[in-house]
């Protein structure tokens, strides 16, 4: 008979608390050291050199406001833990002019202070957007009847707050009769069970209208490498980072991610081809699909009603992600901004205002138009630079170190680097069309980091020697060059404490130098890991009843190919047949030659184990809320043929660990 081992290793992280009971970021940090002179110079070039004395934006953020949560902002869940909390960003105040301290960049405290703006705000007489609740915005639309919501949040409990405490009191108590996804990132949907309940969506009461292929891109993209997306995911948002000054201050798209209860409601409705018009209760939607854009499944479109424009999150107030710090397939630069050129094309002589997943709207149709061009001209730089100088013989870093946008981009405040970079959105582009081989045969098969890091420490005379050196380096202010080489001491010896303090300052400096959130916070986790050690607290369940339930079989599968621990499969042959009785499914599982390998629609009677089962009975082993075990007492799974090849098959599965050291060996 299977252990009960097979309910956590299925997923591999049930046994992990669920976000709301993660403890409160603490607001300021010990360790925490001031900005050197070298940074305070760094600074400001930014200061100097960017157009501070332009408000626009913090007009537009004001703009319509009809209401808003008290201060302080702070969003519970049903147990009265905050999930979300605006009051820990008290330290930014409300000063529209440049005072950003020391240890931050200035361009980067604009957009946090920006993105401090809240509330429930009127776009256009019958569109509204509720900022500054979650890393998202949920946009709504009035329908003949209701109201359509757009991009729900993050979580439930900010979505229900948002809807309860600010749309009911201001605009009225109407249904809701459809709810789009954008795209298919979990900030745009997550929050949707706050707002809708299943029940009405079977009953025809409730639309949910996704791009093509969205399912399949919600649920995959955080499946395959979820675990360490997910890591590296707390150091991009600065999950584990004080909230102040030396500390996290904002994540460029928005604040940072509410932690509650992340839902699905599967679509009823796709938008499937460019020119498409989707009517729901009076107000068409014409549609123009963005697919592997911002997000693998994407639509962007326009509401002739209102002369609006949504880009999802096509053109928001940064340059965004060619390439996600956290980790994700890189976007097309090309692609991106010839849909940017099609909303033109399309719409560019009617929009009156335009409106995004994140940040603040455009008004008026010269700046639409101005913004639309600038974002377009912005992915497109980038892209067909970094071509023409890899065909010109330049490797990716040599790329990434001199490519700068025009200055006319440069010095407009939607392009700046908040959430990506010019550098590493300028390296991902030669990833995308040439991948990671920069054609340097010495870069062609390198060392580990550790072997490497050993290595160089003993050319360079050794640890200490190294140290005095890069103090030098550090004291000059050469932080770059001190990160590179100090980084091969703590991989040479993850114990040497010189060297760990060492480039724990050298990173803080780094991140009080960036001008990206994510950046920032990068540079800022990894120092105080360094500091203090792998901090483990509760994390995320990103395996979510609703994410379990929407799965494909084959994806399940997939995953745990994916955690098949070759070493341990090695020279063993398993055959498992399984059918799903409630959705006639029938598998045939094999493991060989330490892989997996799965048929749909076979069976076979020389299997070493058969198993007769449905998916909801499946859905509960795979969220850990039974075993098969039970399952085959309780009669809702039937097992013939050898049990024990059951539990060995589970044997050779890995379980992840989701606190994987990232800056030491």
């Amino acid at each position: 008979m299977a252990s009960a081992g097979l309910a956590v290793t299925l997923v591999g992280q049930s046994a992990n608390a669920s976000a709301q009971d993660a403890p409160p970021v603490p607001r300021s940090g010990s360790a925490a050291k001031p900005a050197t002179k070298a940074t305070l110079d760094y600074n400001a070039l930014y200061r100097n050199g960017l157009p501070f004395d332009d408000v626009q934006d913090f007009k537009d953020s004001h703009r319509g406001l009809l209401a808003a949560l008290p201060d302080p902002a702070i969003i519970k869940n049903a147990e009265g833990t905050p999930v979300w909390d605006l009051s820990v960003y008290d330290f930014l105040g409300t000063s529209e002019t440049d005072d950003a301290p020391d240890t931050v960049n200035p361009s980067l405290w604009r957009m946090a202070k920006l993105n401090m703006i809240h509330g429930l705000f009127e776009v256009v007489d019958g569109i509204y957007q509720a900022r500054g609740y979650d890393l998202s915005v949920m946009s709504i639309i009035r329908t003949d009847t209701g109201y359509i919501v757009i991009d729900p949040l993050v979580s439930s409990e900010t979505a229900r707050a948002v809807w309860k405490e600010l749309v009911i009191p201001k605009l009225g108590d109407k249904p809701i009769v459809a709810v789009i996804y954008t795209h298919s990132h979990v900030d745009h949907y997550g929050g949707v069970r706050g707002l809708v309940n299943q029940a009405d969506i079977d009953a025809g009461k409730v639309k949910i209208v996704a791009p093509e292929d969205f399912t399949k891109a919600a649920v995959g993209e955080n499946i395959i490498a979820g675990n360490a997306m997910s890591r590296r995911a707390s150091y991009m948002y600065g999950n584990l980072l004080p909230r102040g000054p030396q500390g996290q201050v904002d994540g460029g798209l928005g604040k940072t991610t509410s932690t509650g209860e992340i839902g699905l409601a599967l679509p009823t409705d796709w938008a499937t081809e460019t020119g498409q018009k989707i009517t729901i209760d009076g107000v068409e939607l014409q549609v123009l699909m963005a697919p592997e854009s911002e997000a693998p499944s994407e639509f962007m479109f326009y509401i002739p009603k209102y002369k609006a424009f949504c880009a999802a999150e096509d053109a928001c107030h940064t340059l965004h992600n060619l390439y996600t710090l956290r980790g994700a397939k890189v976007r097309d630069g090309l692609l991106w901004s010839k849909y940017l050129q099609q909303s033109i094309d399309m719409f560019g002589g009617e929009t009156e205002v335009l409106f995004t997943s994140h940040h603040w709207p455009t008004w008026g149709n010269d700046r639409v138009i101005a913004h639309l061009k600038s974002q377009r001209d912005m992915f497109r730089f980038i892209h067909d630079q970094v071509m023409r100088m890899a065909n010109s013989g330049m490797t990716p870093k040599e790329i990434g170190e001199v490519i700068r946008l025009p200055q006319a981009l440069a010095t407009t405040w939607a392009c700046r680097s908040y959430y990506g970079t010019v550098y590493h959105d300028a390296v991902a582009q030669y990833n995308l069309r040439l991948g990671f081989f920069d054609g340097v045969p010495a870069t062609l098969h390198q060392l580990p980091p550790t072997e490497a890091g050993k290595r160089y420490v003993d050319f360079m005379g050794g640890a200490d020697n190294v140290l005095r050196q890069a103090k030098a380096s550090f004291d000059q202010g050469d932080y770059r060059w001190v990160a590179e080489v100090v980084n091969h001491v703590v991989f040479a010896d993850a114990n040497n404490v010189a060297a760990k303090q060492l480039l724990a300052d050298t990173y803080e400096q780094l991140g009080y130098q960036s001008e990206s959130g994510p950046w920032r916070n990068f540079y800022l986790t990894g120092a105080r890991e360094l500091r203090e050690g792998v901090t483990e607290l509760p994390v995320p369940n990103t395996a979510s009843p609703d994410t379990i339930r929407a799965m494909p079989i084959d994806m399940f599968f997939d995953f745990l190919g994916v955690r098949l621990n070759g070493d341990r499969a090695a020279g063993k042959t398993i055959e498992i047949s399984m059918e799903l009785t409630d959705t006639n499914e029938k598998y045939l599982v094999g493991v060989e030659n330490s892989a997996i390998h799965y048929s749909k629609d076979k069976s076979a009677p020389s299997a070493d184990v058969s198993i007769v089962t449905t998916r909801e009975a499946l859905n509960d082993v795979m969220l850990g809320t039974s075993t098969m075990e039970k399952q085959v007492v309780e009669g809702k799974a039937k097992l013939t043929g050898d049990p024990k090849k059951l539990s060995e098959f589970v044997g050779l599965l890995d379980n992840f660990e989701f606190w994987f050291p990232i800056v030491t060996a």
